[in-house]
């Protein structure tokens, strides 16, 4: 149905009048082609919109007002916006159908059509303005967008350059330590949680601490040692009014008259002497004695000496093994002398056999020879003089740490679940050793090493920690690294035996600076009580 007022026809044809329409007023020609100026595509005149009309004016007002609350009420439109705004109203003001509008309900025929027409083109306008903006704003996000990538690409070369240029931190140490005059020092890393342990020579005690750790802040834990020197005569070694002087790590003793030896100990000789057998008829012999020029002469056979005169003298049997202790000279025996008429023999205790030089002394390995009594499930361990039976045992489970024994003197970690971190933290292996040492031994002396090996196919630690982290040694060891791969314990003061010592010690493996396993190797030091 068409409008009222309006007649139906075809769009694209002009009304023409029939008969009985009214004829025009005022000598009015008809409407023509040629008076309404060009025609579009369809052989019509262009309809421009209505002076006034409600509906364009409406339709930019309501565009206008709906962009405007669209942004909040506080922005402007934009430029392409307000420009379509302003030929719309201007559009609306020129137009020739002037009576056309949504309110009129009669309008010519001419123009009705015109009308209804330009009725729709505000609409299709606003679409197009809506399409415009919205195809501005998608390229202004797209910028933006490629504007974030670009600065993000730049900031993360920036940082990447950065970080490699600048040099990491110096990992933290402490001040180079000396060794003490008269003294030495083991240790020459000066990093955090790094040791280093100071000893004396002989005849100087240390006075200090004898081992200081380098703490995070850059200093050294304990007090500076130092060495000084041990008085010899304090302890007041000259006897029977001996009078003592010191010297360089030594003393001398002074004597009065009828006294004698390194402490003053022994009378001076106004009788056979102490080293001389006289009471044992054994160790006696008859002098051989000759005329030689109307004058006697006597002798003693080697190893007697005479006692008494030319006329009554007698051989009495020289003690070497006295002589040579209490003249400090060699030792005849490394064990024991046994005074023999006119010689002397040595011996060894028990668990040692004499060599064959007659003076010297070895053990007697009795876990080789399998003179041992060890029980099954037990293992024969030599030591000076004797042997051990031992069974090392494995830690007993603690949460998610548990161990198994791969070797009679080795136990590794069960596998540890992801995310105990305790467990990984624990040792990886713990390995038994049993060391048997003289006593006396000379230091210092490096008695046991711990190396790192990596499996074929996998990179090795790059840094590797050394520490002593329990036992019973009280001081007697350090611990050091000999090397990149290696670190060694060092005894550092002598032992006497005998008696048994416990040293655990610890290698801790890192790669990057990150902790990647430890291993432990218990050691049990078995010390003779012999010097042999």
């Amino acid at each position: 149905m068409g409008r009222p007022g309006c007649p139906q026809h075809p769009p694209w044809k002009s009304p023409t009048p029939r008969r009985g329409d009214p004829a025009p007023r005022g000598g009015e020609a008809p409407s023509s082609p040629s008076r309404r100026g060009r025609t579009d595509g369809r052989g019509e005149a262009p309809c421009p919109a209505p002076r006034g009309s409600v509906a364009t004016r409406g339709a930019g007002a309501a565009w206008e007002g709906e962009l405007a609350r669209s942004r909040g009420g506080e922005r402007r439109l934009p430029a392409p916006g307000r420009a379509l705004a302003r030929r719309t109203r201007a559009a609306a003001a020129a137009g020739p159908c002037r009576g056309c509008g949504a309110a009129s309900r009669s309008c010519s025929r001419s123009c009705c059509c015109c009308c209804s027409r330009q009725r729709r083109r505000p609409r299709q306008q606003l679409l197009a303005v809506i399409r415009q903006m919205q195809q501005l704003l998608k390229g202004q996000e797209t910028h933006f967008a490629e504007g974030v990538r670009v600065m993000k690409s730049r900031l993360s070369t920036l940082h990447a350059s950065l970080a490699k240029a600048a040099p990491e931190p110096p990992a933290a140490s402490c001040p180079a330590l000396q060794a003490p005059a008269d003294g030495r020092k083991f240790g020459t890393k000066y990093l955090v949680e790094h040791e280093v342990h100071f000893t004396c020579d002989p005849g100087f005690q240390l006075l200090g601490s004898s081992t200081r750790t380098c703490q995070a802040n850059g200093s050294w834990t304990g007090q500076e040692p130092r060495c000084a020197e041990i008085s010899e005569c304090s302890s007041s070694p000259c006897q029977n009014g001996g009078t003592c002087l010191e010297g360089l790590n030594q003393y001398k003793c002074l004597c009065p008259q009828q006294w004698t030896g390194a402490a003053c100990q022994y009378q001076a000789q106004t009788a056979p002497p102490a080293w001389s057998v006289t009471d044992d008829p054994a160790f006696s012999r008859q002098p051989r004695c000759a005329q030689i020029d109307r004058t006697q002469h006597c002798s003693c056979e080697p190893g007697f000496h005479m006692s008494g005169t030319a006329a009554n003298g007698l051989c009495q049997d020289l003690n070497e093994c006295e002589v040579y202790k209490r003249e400090g000279g060699p030792r005849l025996c490394a064990h024991a002398c046994i005074n023999l008429p006119g010689s002397y023999r040595c011996a060894c205790p028990a668990g040692y056999v004499l060599l064959g030089d007659g003076k010297s002394c070895e053990d007697i390995d009795e876990c080789a020879l399998s003179q041992d009594n060890c029980t099954r499930g037990t293992t024969c361990i030599n030591t000076g003089g004797g042997f051990q039976c031992v069974s090392p045992r494995c830690p007993q489970p603690a949460g998610n740490v548990t161990y198994v024994k791969t070797s009679p003197f080795q136990c590794e970690r069960n596998p540890c679940p992801m995310e105990s971190r305790s467990c990984h933290q624990a040792p990886k292996t713990i390995s038994f050793h049993y060391l048997p040492l003289p006593s006396n031994l000379l230091t210092p002396t490096p008695l046991f090493r711990m190396a790192t090996a990596a499996a074929p196919g996998r990179p090795g630690p790059d840094s590797l920690r050394f520490g002593i982290v329990g036992g019973n040694n009280r001081g007697y060891f350090v611990m050091q690294r000999s090397d990149r791969q290696t670190g060694e314990l060092i005894l550092v003061q002598s032992l006497k035996g005998p008696q048994t010592i416990q040293v655990d010690v610890d290698m801790s493996e890192y790669l990057d600076r990150v902790f990647q396993a430890k291993h432990v190797s218990k050691i049990t030091v078995f010390v003779s009580a012999y010097e042999f």
